[in-house]
């Protein structure tokens, strides 16, 4: 029976936990200096090894950059980002026991203007930055977000791809690298490109831009896609083939929930992959995303990766502020009292699969204006997709007695923009081109340049469900950039070309009867 000053502390057994009085688990002689997880104590030689060992192997194993060709890294001033920055000067150091064989330049995409910043903060800012890329010895680039506003509509075309070379193609590669390294060493010089002088203009305008929009969800999901497409043609301009991301396992943890949560579970392969092959000729990897940002963190202050602190939109935002921030939250507070809660959604995100084409294969007129993935709105009738339209269009139903009681279609009313030609003049009649008209007033249509009418582009048809819901949360898409409209002005003429020359085309169906 039990008693009351008996004691049960003899019969429990404590679990041992890991610390730093404790042997390094590879070696087995020096103490461990640092515990990545249970089990894993690591003293600061095996560390720092098995630390440039996991970003080695990863690009080892995936074979995608060839030896030779230039690399852009996107480095924003984070952890990860200068921790992929440094070991990527590590790997191409004389003394590396494994040396990348790739040329490497490095760019920064200044985002200050967005949050209103003055000039003389963003300089710091860039001066800070200026000062960690001249110790790498790589050519690097300060590019401005207002240049955004300028690019040509191409960015958002995905380019021919250069075609798919054998396993063989890169062993021959590596050892004609190697012969030519050894007989002519190859030297980068380096190039450095100040912060451009920005517009007070470009600045309002995407000031302007952002501020259209009405949650902080869409403002961070339209400023990572803007920044993406400035990347895109950053690479295409300075005559890079590859893009190294800092996303780390944590941050892809986060997106892949949040992805999920904003409707882009049909772009998880190409949003949280190992690389992203959406633009055709310039290929997205992230050989960061094996690292947890506890591991990046430890790394860091052990070896004394410089970094610099960058605000953003959600910076001391709450919480609640936005998914973005909610699902980070939701994240690292279960990881603290779960530590496998990031590995485990990372490994799932490595098995998942899309069931619709593509983004490799898509046609450009299949893939969305803004993201560049492959269209994921053409399901079936028996989809979510499709019961979600119907949700919102009986919600939009006018209640009996209002002033209009039609019940608008499942496509929500076109954004009209302004045409450029001439009111009243067909499309060769302006400007005394003297040639032969189009033909379609005759057919009791109007003539394709006429603007007695507002041309019309009907946006959404253009994007992804979670570019929808971006572009729903915007005043005025007439502040997105030029090149964006453009691009949408293209795709709805070719449409309509289609759908005039339709009657004369062939089907695949078709045989000759003949």
């Amino acid at each position: 029976m039990c008693q009351v000053n008996e004691e049960y502390h003899d019969g429990l057994e404590q679990a041992q936990v890991p610390g730093v009085s404790k042997k390094c688990v590879k070696c087995k002689e020096a103490s461990a200096a640092v515990v990545i997880r249970a089990g894993d104590a690591f003293c600061r030689g095996c560390f720092k090894e098995y630390f440039i060992h996991k970003f080695r192997a990863m690009l080892g194993k995936n074979r995608i950059i060839f030896p030779g060709e230039k690399v852009l890294l996107a480095v924003s001033g984070g952890p990860s980002s200068c921790s992929m920055l440094s070991q990527v000067q590590e790997g191409l150091s004389q003394n590396a026991h494994k040396k990348l064989r790739f040329l490497p330049g490095i760019v920064f995409i200044d985002e200050s203007g967005v949050l209103g910043q003055s000039l003389e903060e963003r300089q710091k800012t860039v001066s800070e930055l200026q000062a960690v890329f001249r110790a790498t010895g790589f050519p690097f680039h300060m590019v401005p977000l207002e240049q955004v506003l300028e690019v040509p509509s191409s960015v958002v075309v995905t380019a021919p791809s250069p075609s798919d070379q054998p396993a063989s193609a890169y062993k021959a590669a590596v050892d004609h690298f190697i012969q030519r390294d050894s007989s002519c060493p190859t030297s980068q010089e380096q190039k450095e490109s100040s912060l451009p002088v920005v517009q007070e203009a470009h600045t309002r305008l995407l000031q302007q831009l952002v501020g259209s929009v009405k949650t902080l969800t869409a403002k961070q999901d339209l400023l990572n896609t803007l920044k993406q497409h400035l990347l895109v043609h950053t690479a295409r301009t300075e005559g890079y083939s590859k893009v190294m991301l800092g996303d780390n396992c944590t941050r892809l943890a986060v997106k892949l929930l949040t992805s999920i949560s904003v409707g882009r579970g049909a772009q998880l392969a190409q949003d949280t992959g190992f690389s992203d092959t959406r633009y055709g000729d310039i290929i997205l990897v992230k050989p960061m995303r094996e690292y947890s940002a506890k591991e990046i963190a430890f790394y860091n202050h052990m070896f004394s990766v410089a970094s610099v602190f960058v605000p953003g939109l959600d910076t001391k935002s709450t919480e609640k502020a936005s998914i973005q921030r909610l699902t980070e939250s939701f994240v690292t507070k279960l990881q603290t009292e779960f530590p496998s809660t990031v590995s485990t959604i990372y490994r799932t995100s490595e098995k998942l699969q899309t069931s619709c084409r593509s983004s490799s294969t898509a046609e450009p007129s299949d893939r969305c204006l803004l993201c560049v993935c492959a269209m994921d709105t053409a399901v079936e009738e028996a989809s979510a997709f499709q019961a979600t339209l119907t949700s919102v269009q009986l919600s939009q139903v006018k209640v009996p007695g209002s002033c209009s009681t039609k019940v608008p279609g499942l496509n929500q009313a076109p954004v009209e923009l302004q045409s450029t030609a001439a009111s009243g003049q067909c499309c060769s009649s302006g400007g005394g081109g003297g040639g032969e008209d189009c033909g379609r007033a005759e057919r009791g249509g109007s003539c394709c340049s006429s603007t007695e009418k507002p041309e019309a582009i009907d946006l959404k048809s253009l994007l992804c469900y979670s570019c929808q819901l971006t572009i729903k949360d915007m005043s005025s898409v007439e502040c997105l950039p030029q090149y964006i409209l453009s691009e949408a002005k293209r795709r709805q003429r070719r449409s309509q070309m289609r759908e005039d020359i339709s009657e004369f085309l062939l089907c695949d169906g078709d045989g000759d009867d003949s």
